[in-house]
């Protein structure tokens, strides 16, 4: 309760949230949801009450933060504010959350998934989104090879870098059997591990260096099959020590969605070295760690003009470069190297027209449109509606990240693609 208060104490800013509702079962958005947000530390006193949209969104709330220098710098002073919500709807089982964090000049996004009533079910466990690592205790990395050996034993899998639909999350050590797996769709895995683990008010080119080593990380343990070869069934764990830290239905921060959706099919490499490269980082606060990158130290290179490769390279050296996996699993085509906008045509439009169309079916905020292969005005409309509603640069134009968000949201609707 003291370090809840004294942050309350420092509340003198303020944040953004928006809650997005959807059915655990289809993915699909839930209207006329109701949502409840209170302080955390005082749950029976209500500061907004809101209602789903036809997207299963509320509008966009105003919530008391600590001043955006705290997040800036080291500090014993928490720099997030915690709010509980209680979400109900009718037909779904309700659902609470306990600690969703809110930054100052930043918009937080709280994803809930609601699960539809039927008697043999239990009733849903809270969640609580435990502190920031930058802020609470958790235990360090162990280090290990950045560079997996492969040669003597064959064990890789994988003939390229490809980026996968799902990874499969160990919520736990690696040798905890009572831990639950989770399968979580690649790109909400890198959202909310960034989420967790840096913080969304610093310079994009710090948010951009950071998520392209959690990624590389990532990608190395799914490329080299790391945890499989050792006889588990996951892809990565929740565990500081061994791997990023994840958190089942924590909040994440649009500024790091957004670099997400740009970059997701990136990882680091070295010349002559096939694998993504195993990025380990520390805080470089509490926890000292030469050779590799530190969190605090990349946010003061970021704030001194350092471009993300030049942050990259002054930690891991300057033979690191920035790679593309030539593979995204998953969807249904691939992004096709160029733009798409008014006056485009052919088969790519087609195709990205038909899922559009198909999306606007479920969201039907999206306008309807005719799936003729032709880019004109009421496609450009319907782009620029998706892009409003999944937090997306509002341009009518399908670039890289808007393309695979379209394609991302058509599969989870559609279910064409179930999880491996």
């Amino acid at each position: 309760m003291k370090k809840y208060m004294s942050a309350m104490q420092e509340t003198t800013a303020a944040g953004n949230l928006q809650v997005n509702v959807v059915s655990l079962e289809n993915n699909f958005p839930i209207r006329d949801a109701e949502v409840s947000i209170s302080y955390t530390g005082d749950p029976e006193s209500t500061i907004e009450q809101l209602t789903t949209d036809t997207s299963g969104q509320t509008e966009t709330v105003s919530l008391s933060a600590p001043p955006i220098d705290l997040s800036l710098s080291p500090g014993l002073i928490q720099p997030y504010s915690e709010y509980s919500l209680m979400i109900r709807a009718q037909g779904f089982e309700p659902v609470a959350v306990s600690g969703t964090q809110i930054l100052a000049d930043t918009l937080a996004l709280q994803p809930i998934r609601m699960t539809p009533v039927r008697e043999e079910v239990s009733p849903e466990v809270p969640i609580v989104i435990p502190d920031h690592t930058l802020y609470g205790e958790y235990p360090p990395k162990i280090a290990e090879a950045e560079i997996k050996p492969t040669a003597e034993t064959g064990e890789i899998v994988l003939s390229r870098v490809v980026v996968p639909q799902t990874v499969v999350v160990h919520d736990g050590v690696p040798t905890d059997p009572t831990a639950t797996n989770y399968y979580i769709p690649y790109t909400d895995y890198i959202k909310n591990v960034a989420s967790s683990e840096i913080y969304a008010t610093w310079p994009r080119e710090t948010i951009i260096a950071n998520v392209l080593a959690i990624m590389s990380f990532t990608l190395n343990r799914v490329y080299t099959e790391w945890y499989r070869n050792q006889g588990y069934n996951f892809t990565i764990t929740s565990s500081t020590a061994f791997d990023h830290k994840w958190v089942y239905g924590r909040n994440i921060y649009e500024s790091i969605s957004q670099v997400v959706d740009e970059i997701f099919n990136s990882y680091l490499s070295r010349p002559g070295i096939r694998q993504p490269i195993l990025t380990q980082y520390c805080d470089g606060n509490r926890v000292q760690c030469p050779n590799w990158m530190t969190q605090w130290g990349s946010n003061t290179l970021g704030e001194q003009g350092y471009s993300a490769i030049e942050i990259l390279r002054h930690f891991y050296g300057s033979d690191m470069y920035i790679n593309t996996a030539p593979q995204v699993a998953g969807v249904p085509s691939s992004f096709p190297g160029y733009n798409l906008n008014i006056g485009a045509s052919g088969e790519k439009v087609q195709q990205v027209q038909d899922q559009l169309d198909t999306i606007a079916t479920v969201y039907t905020a999206i306008p309807r449109i005719t799936a003729d292969g032709i880019y004109g005005q009421a496609t450009a409309d319907a782009v620029r509606q998706f892009q409003t509603i999944f937090g997306l640069p509002v341009t009518g134009i399908i670039d890289f990240a808007t393309w695979y968000r379209i394609s991302h949201i058509y599969v989870g609707i559609t279910r064409i693609a179930e999880y491996a």
